[in-house]
């Protein structure tokens, strides 16, 4: 299914509500935003997704169309055209009723995902992804911060994962973990692969301690997601005031709802 090419200049947000300096009534609000599929080949079943039209004064018409995304080496979405990577489930689904449909405000709909695991399907790859985006196809009018009007439309995206019926196998190694010593600012990198056959998902937290003075520092959480075989580099950044010394960095990553944990330690020093 190919996305619809609008035809006038819109204003797009990737999220349920319209940005603070755009004056409008225009929102989609798109539950859940995450819908997971475990079939095995020639297997089918249907997940439900709810859309809600938020407005009191603007109906909403609305199109249904798919993309194929991957995470970078950051962990941003990187889209990809429909069918195009090894990973896509795209040609598995049909959307029910159909793809196109009108919400009055204040109204929902359900929108019926149908997936259907071909019998030759690649086992080898053992997860499978698509974007399915929920678009206004008839913007709204409404005014910018400078009071210049503008065409609103709004945006929402659900991620569709598939993975085989066979024993979940999380797995996250920690490839590196070092001190950028001479970069602006100074940060923590912390490297690991997802070596599992499944998505795995998790917080990073990593406290700091001054060995000359026993102070800790603990560095705000990161939060995470990956797919197997994603290599990813996460930067911890330092405080914006940490005492010169000599530190002991302990770090923890926790993902998968069974609590694994994985954890590194480095030694460095801060002078700055």
């Amino acid at each position: 299914m190919k996305p619809i090419k609008a035809i006038l200049s819109l204003l797009i947000t990737l999220s349920i509500f319209v940005t603070e300096n755009v004056e409008a009534q225009t929102g989609i609000s798109v539950s859940p935003p995450r819908t997971y599929f475990t079939l095995a080949e020639g297997q089918t079943e249907t997940k439900t997704v709810l859309v809600s039209n938020p407005s009191k004064t603007n109906t909403l018409e609305l199109s249904v169309s798919f993309n194929d995304w991957r995470y970078d080496q950051f962990g941003n979405n990187v889209i990809s055209e429909a069918g195009t990577l090894a990973t896509s489930n795209v040609a598995w689904i049909n959307v029910l009723p159909q793809s196109f449909f009108s919400l009055a405000p204040g109204a929902s709909h359900e929108l019926q995902i149908q997936m259907k695991v071909p019998e030759n399907a690649d086992t080898n790859i053992p997860v499978h992804t698509s974007m399915m985006y929920i678009t206004q196809i008839n913007p709204s009018d409404g005014v910018n911060e400078q009071g210049a009007n503008i065409k609103i439309a709004v945006r929402s995206g659900v991620k569709i994962y598939h993975r085989f019926a066979s024993n979940r196998q999380p797995n996250i190694e920690i490839s590196n973990f070092a001190y950028s010593k001479g970069e602006n600012p100074e940060r923590i990198k912390i490297s690991f692969n997802n070596d599992g056959n499944v998505w795995a998902d998790g917080t990073i937290s990593c406290d700091l301690l001054n060995q000359d003075t026993g102070k800790k520092v603990k560095l705000e959480d990161v939060v995470f997601y990956s797919m197997p075989g994603d290599k990813r580099d996460i930067y911890l950044q330092l405080p914006e005031i940490l005492e010169k010394g000599k530190y002991i960095a302990t770090a923890l990553i926790d993902y998968e709802e069974a609590s694994a944990v994985k954890l590194a330690e480095l030694s460095f020093t801060y002078e700055k």
